[in-house]
């Protein structure tokens, strides 16, 4: 068995050494792809691996076509839209993630935008606190369930959307279900994006939504941008100049935008949200473990494909 950590953005030291652990103790030959900028080096060491481990990259029809050998691709995270999924099923390769892995990790993301957001991004004017303010969560998966977590020591009053949640599950966590994302939009002054990017949710957060938010508004994207319609979230803070937009990844215009709106925007300059020490050690030693059950037990529970 060979398995392929491929990453343009390397794992932390003692991530890889973790993973090593797990591959190599069950016999598995481990090989190494960091810091690589040309696809060709991808395409080349794919050519004879058995397993494939990635961060961000991108694993297309391109690179299953040269992985002759490949029989898993394990993204260590929860997104997994830069995998052409279509692609590794016609190859009958299973896709998985590692759902959990960075939650904690985004979900202190969501409230350090929070705070700063609420603090005129400290820039020496009055700002406001969270305490008794309304949070909406709009997917209440892993992230979502531990932003509730976060938001009740903030003494906020919390709801959620989410269609393929039970209301019981987040009435357990004392959250209050809604059933329309127009009712999460209009209904609180904060609210938290933890929706995929599918070919049903992209753009679909626009004007309408936005602009209905109530005063004081604060809307974070901690998912993707890809969800944001962003004509009209241009849109909805030029008619509302009480709302703020703050991202983890900055969108296409986000030159214009953040000329445009000044400290009411704010976006990271990277993908931020699983950028810890304990995410990036979680979230590749469980990609390492799923990898080997596939490859020795067949476990495919985590898998996203078909």
């Amino acid at each position: 068995m060979k398995v392929l950590i491929a990453t343009e953005k390397p794992f932390a030291a003692v991530a890889v050494d973790g993973m090593r652990e797990v591959i190599e103790g069950a016999g598995a030959e481990l090989v190494l792809l960091e810091k690589y900028s040309d696809k060709a080096d991808l395409l080349a060491a794919v050519a004879d691996v058995d397993a494939l481990i990635i961060r961000s990259d991108k694993v297309d029809a391109e690179v299953l076509d040269a992985a002759r050998n490949l029989k898993i691709v394990v993204r260590a995270g929860a997104g997994y839209d830069n995998i052409d999924l279509a692609a590794a099923t016609a190859h009958n390769v299973s896709a998985q993630n590692t759902p959990g892995q960075n939650s904690n990790a985004v979900a202190e993301l969501v409230f350090g935008l929070a705070v700063m957001m609420c603090r005129n991004m400290y820039n020496g004017t009055s700002g406001s606190e969270l305490k008794d303010k309304t949070l909406g969560i709009q997917a209440f998966g892993q992230v979502g369930r531990n932003v509730a977590r976060i938001a009740r020591g903030f003494g906020m009053s919390i709801s959620a959307l989410d269609p393929f949640c039970p209301d019981a599950v987040m009435e357990e966590a004392g959250v209050t279900p809604v059933h329309s994302v127009e009712q999460l939009y209009k209904e609180n002054k904060v609210v938290s994006i933890h929706i995929p990017a599918t070919p049903e949710t992209r753009g679909s957060i626009g004007y309408d939504l936005i602009a209905s938010m109530p005063k004081g508004g604060l809307l974070i994207n901690t998912a993707r941008k890809e969800v944001i319609d962003e004509e009209g979230l241009i849109r909805a803070l030029d008619a509302r100049p009480d709302l703020k937009y703050a991202a983890d990844v900055a969108p296409e215009r986000a030159m214009e935008i953040k000329e445009r709106f000044g400290d009411r925007v704010f976006f990271t300059p990277k993908k931020m949200g699983a950028q810890t020490s304990e995410a990036n050690i979680n979230a590749g030693i469980a990609a390492a473990r799923q990898v080997i059950a596939f490859l020795t037990t067949g476990e495919d529970r985590f898998r996203v494909n078909k």
